[in-house]
């Protein structure tokens, strides 16, 4: 079992107390992350809140993480605050940095508000939702709560346990980068790499697959953009392995994404001129890559080459190389 992201990241009273009976995404959340920060909280489920009551509140009793009063608040883009809202702009930024939490909020927490506050669509909320008891039912309340905020504590722990695995990565990319010719990533596995290529010179990522082979990704253009720097043709993408073999003339190219990026079982790049690439399987003529018009001899510093061995299941590396002329 992965132990919990946040513990001991912040203080927290013993006891937490919100309401009782239907719960909704912004309480369960809002106890699955009080529970990854203190896993020993006594949560209470009620509909008053005792007064010599003695923790956090929150979804209930109009205080300071409850958003049911008048003047409840709003975010500076409009998005009013629930309780996991309120809960995460106090302790969010203690337990994963300023920056992540602003991104979080963003991403996740301000989608889960708003439907709270406004009841529009959200699939997360309407998952949550439907652990409530049918009204025919004979389970309680407290019981079905209990098993949506396990769920919840798994996606926030799994999330988090993510983007702790981006940090861990940073320093592998970046040797890597160093290491690499400029264009072309060569990474000795995958890790999560987009935070540190995106932006920079590299244009196309290289690394062994889970499924056989290598996996082929170009770079986005941007953070969040499907658009990428350089990508496969249109005409091969979406094509079974022997169409795509066929079409590309390149027998060892065994898949190419909708979005561009493909898996290969070995073969060959070459960074051209005009920032596009030539690919070829082992033994073949080199083939166009990336731009099928380009007709040219192309001048470059190295080659990348992949190859399956027969005591190592896979080799990537770079070998000096002066040019080629491919053909199509």
């Amino acid at each position: 079992m992965k132990e919990p992201f946040f513990q001991c990241k912040t203080a927290l009273p013993d006891q937490a107390f919100t309401h009782g009976a239907k719960f909704h995404s912004d309480d369960v959340f809002a106890t699955a992350f009080l529970r990854l920060i203190k896993p020993e909280i006594q949560v209470t489920r009620g509909f008053e809140v005792p007064a010599d009551f003695d923790g956090i509140v929150y979804d209930i009793g109009r205080g300071r993480f409850d958003h049911h009063q008048e003047d409840k608040e709003y975010r500076e883009n409009g998005c009013p605050y629930a309780a996991f809202g309120l809960l995460w702009r106090e302790y969010g930024a203690q337990c994963i940095g300023e920056e992540e939490a602003v991104r979080f909020d963003e991403s996740f927490v301000q989608p889960l508000d708003e439907s709270d506050n406004t009841g529009c669509h959200n699939v997360l909320a309407s998952i949550i939702d439907e652990f409530n008891p049918s009204w025919d039912s004979e389970e309680s309340y407290d019981d079905c709560f209990w098993r949506a905020v396990k769920m919840a504590e798994e996606i926030l722990r799994n999330h988090f346990e993510a983007v702790a695995g981006i940090v861990r990565a940073a320093s592998l990319v970046r040797k890597a980068m160093e290491e690499s010719n400029g264009s072309i990533l060569i990474l000795p596995k995958f890790v999560p790499w987009k935070n540190e290529v995106i932006g920079s010179s590299y244009q196309m990522v290289v690394y062994p697959s889970n499924r056989g082979g290598y996996s082929v990704q170009g770079v986005p253009i941007e953070h969040g953009d499907t658009a990428l720097v350089c990508a496969m043709p249109e005409e091969w993408r979406g094509k079974d392995a022997p169409e795509l073999s066929q079409i590309s003339g390149i027998a060892s190219l065994r898949f190419c994404h909708a979005s561009g990026s493909g898996r290969i079982r070995e073969g060959r790049f070459v960074r051209s001129v005009r920032n596009s690439f030539v690919l070829g399987g082992r033994g073949e003529d080199m083939r166009y890559f990336c731009s099928p018009n380009q007709k040219t001899v192309l001048r470059t510093r190295r080659i990348v080459e992949l190859r399956s061995g027969p005591k190592n299941a896979k080799v990537a590396k770079e070998i000096p190389y002066s040019g080629v002329r491919s053909r199509r």
